[in-house]
């Protein structure tokens, strides 16, 4: 019998051994696999990046200062001004910089998957669950999650993600065994979410959760002394990527880059850069050399006039915030409804919405 007894635990203490180097396993895997995109495509080093821009010298010193506690941080600001930048720096200067910084784009995911991306799940949680899906909270487990676009998580799940934020603790979806992990949140947003709040669509519980430490990034018409830095930066990574030499850009090509508003912000700068870098001849790319810049959406305009379209050779992703905007103002900005944008574009509002981001396409003021 204490024969027995003795082989009926070493059974089991193997069986949990054998658990518990499965999860270990899974959550390796998970983090090679996440951490090899990241490689792929990095943004470098971000610290670097923004003491150079001088424009974001007031961000930075806010960076530095939050960086060295858990303290969860909300960052602000139009679509494209480098919002994960912030959060990547952030990480960068903060105690948990050995570990990963993991990014999830709310946005993104539809609302069926947001669950699981987030918080994994377990086999046999729904029809594909075949196996068991380690979720972004477990991978960033010691280090930072980045939630990119946070104010598009799904109403329902909001609670959950309010206990995590509070509890350090959830299930997998499909689960019942509560997971605690150690992760500092950033989030990043492009919405108003204290409007969000008020219009009953953000809890105001997880806002005021969120917005412990906020920072607003400023659109790059803001600080047009940027634009030149980040051209700069841009075009030598492009010509490295590319093989290719290019030094700068010309007097001419500078001038015309500094006279647009970028309603892209840094992100449109960097397509069109790309663009630029492809077609130029170098050492010194010129005017000749950048794409058709997208027009901004006037100020003021008449919404009932017709704007002028892109020209035949401009690109696709032109031509695309053309018909999109051109959309939105025969919808009188509505994108939900029967006679909404998104109703008349034949696609779901909340892609509609994303495409819009994507695109840095924003009404103006009145």
């Amino acid at each position: 019998m204490a024969l027995f007894a003795h082989q009926a635990a070493i059974a089991i203490k193997n069986a949990r051994l054998f658990t518990a180097v499965t999860a270990l396993e899974e959550r390796l895997q998970a983090e090679n696999a996440y951490l090899r995109r990241e490689v792929a495509g990095g943004d470098g080093d971000a610290v670097a990046m923004l003491s150079r821009c001088e424009g974001l010298r007031s961000v930075l010193a806010l960076v530095r200062k939050v960086a060295l506690t858990s303290t969860t941080v909300l960052v602000q600001g139009e679509t494209g001004t480098g919002k994960e930048l912030v959060a990547r720096a952030i990480h960068e200067l903060s105690p948990r910089r050995g570990k990963p910084l993991v990014s999830v784009n709310c946005a993104a995911l539809s609302p069926t998957l947001v669950e699981s991306e987030l918080f994994g799940h377990e086999k046999g949680a729904f029809t594909d669950a075949q196996k068991r899906r380690i979720g972004r909270f477990e991978l960033a487990d010691g280090g930072t999650l980045l939630l990119d676009e946070v104010g598009e998580v799904p109403l329902e799940l909001q609670p959950k993600l309010l206990r995590v934020l509070q509890e350090q603790e959830f299930e997998r979806v499909g689960g019942t065994k509560p997971v605690r992990v150690d992760v500092r949140i950033v989030a990043a947003t492009n919405r108003d979410l204290s409007k969000a709040v008020e219009a009953g669509l953000f809890r105001a519980d997880l806002f005021y959760r969120l917005a412990v430490f906020p920072i607003e990034v400023p659109p790059l018409r803001r600080r047009p002394g940027d634009c030149a830095v980040l051209a700069d930066a841009f075009l030598r990574a492009q010509a490295h990527r590319l093989g290719k030499t290019l030094t700068g850009l010309t007097t001419g090509a500078l001038d015309a880059l500094l006279a647009h508003d970028w309603p892209g912000n840094v992100r449109e700068l960097g397509n069109v850069i790309e663009r630029t870098a492809i077609v130029a001849a170098g050492p010194l790319a010129t005017e000749d050399d950048l794409p058709p810049l997208a027009r901004p959406i006037a100020r003021g305009a008449d919404p009932s006039a017709p704007l002028p379209g892109p020209g035949i050779d401009a690109p696709l992703d032109v031509v695309e915030r053309w018909h999109v905007v051109r959309v939105l103002e025969s919808a009188g900005w509505v994108i939900e409804g029967k006679n909404g944008a998104a109703a008349i574009l034949g696609t779901a509002p909340s892609t509609l919405r994303s495409r819009m981001a994507h695109l840095g396409i924003r009404r103006a003021p009145p």
